[in-house]
């Protein structure tokens, strides 16, 4: 195999797997993260304390409670017992979308929010405790992102991991291709930031109610807290492989000391058939 031949091979090899990156980044996330009931609801804690998600939950209760209850929720949310309640809600939510999702089915998913009814029932009575979370319409469209994001979750960074250990193996230079594999994983990372603040963009820009904008975007930056962390410690394990590449490149290797300089001896000349 030729050196141009094992130059054009890495380079199809390395920009492939910088290319699956942020892929297999944001796969390993959802697949990972926000599929896993502990580490979700370990994340969305913190938001009971924030006021706009307060209003957003209580604005969601009333509207399924009905009017009577609106003081009363208003005021549990601003108590200590909101955060366990919120928890436990959480919880229950994730726990029946997981089940739908993974066991089949076409009906709709529904929650009973009983551990935040319990809280107020001695106060006032609740005519149902039922919410809906997610229409059987999404049910089916959301299991095969699922079933799609559990194999991609795994094999799109061993991918990647892969094919740039095969990128640098092959190339005729390990170190240039070891460079050029750091920044493009960089680059990856910094795409994928990018992504995250588009999406954010995008999924508050399309909501109908624009009040409860604030706490769809508290929500959106908990979910990818990770996400961002991932995002910047590629950009930033990128290009120190670069710049350690580049400066073992260009002052690793030990200059040849020369010699002194003298004058060249003439090479012994061969006697001419007159001279001899």
């Amino acid at each position: 195999m030729t050196s141009r031949v094992r130059g054009a091979l890495s380079a199809a090899l390395i920009a492939l797997a910088c290319l699956l990156v942020p892929f297999g980044a944001v796969a390993a996330w959802a697949a990972y993260g926000l599929a896993d009931t502990g580490r979700y609801v370990t994340t969305m804690a913190p938001l009971a304390a924030d006021p706009a998600v307060r209003d957003s939950v209580a604005d969601a209760v009333e509207d399924e409670v009905g009017e009577p209850v609106r003081p009363l929720v208003r005021t549990f949310t601003r108590t200590p017992a909101f955060g366990t309640a919120w928890d436990e809600g959480n919880r229950a939510v994730h726990q029946a979308v997981l089940r739908a999702v993974r066991d089949g089915g076409h009906h709709e998913v529904t929650v009973d929010i009983a551990p935040i009814a319990a809280r107020v029932e001695h106060r006032v009575a609740l005519p149902r405790t039922e919410i809906a979370v997610l229409p059987a319409s999404q049910l089916d469209r959301l299991r095969k992102g699922y079933d799609v994001l559990e194999v991609a979750g795994f094999w799109l960074p061993v991918s990647a991991a892969v094919l740039a250990a095969a990128g640098i193996a092959v190339a005729a230079c390990r170190r240039r291709a070891l460079t050029a594999t750091a920044l493009g994983t960089a680059l990856g990372g910094a795409l994928l930031s990018l992504a995250v603040a588009v999406g954010r963009r995008l999924t508050l820009t399309d909501l109908p109610d624009p009040v409860h904008r604030p706490a769809v975007g508290a929500v959106y930056d908990a979910l990818t807290a990770t996400l961002r962390t991932v995002s910047w410690l590629l950009v930033a394990l990128g290009l120190a492989v670069a710049l350690t590449c580049w400066l073992t490149g260009r002052y690793g290797r030990p200059r040849a000391r020369r010699g002194p300089a003298g004058p060249v001896p003439d090479p012994a000349q061969q006697p001419t058939r007159a001279q001899a």
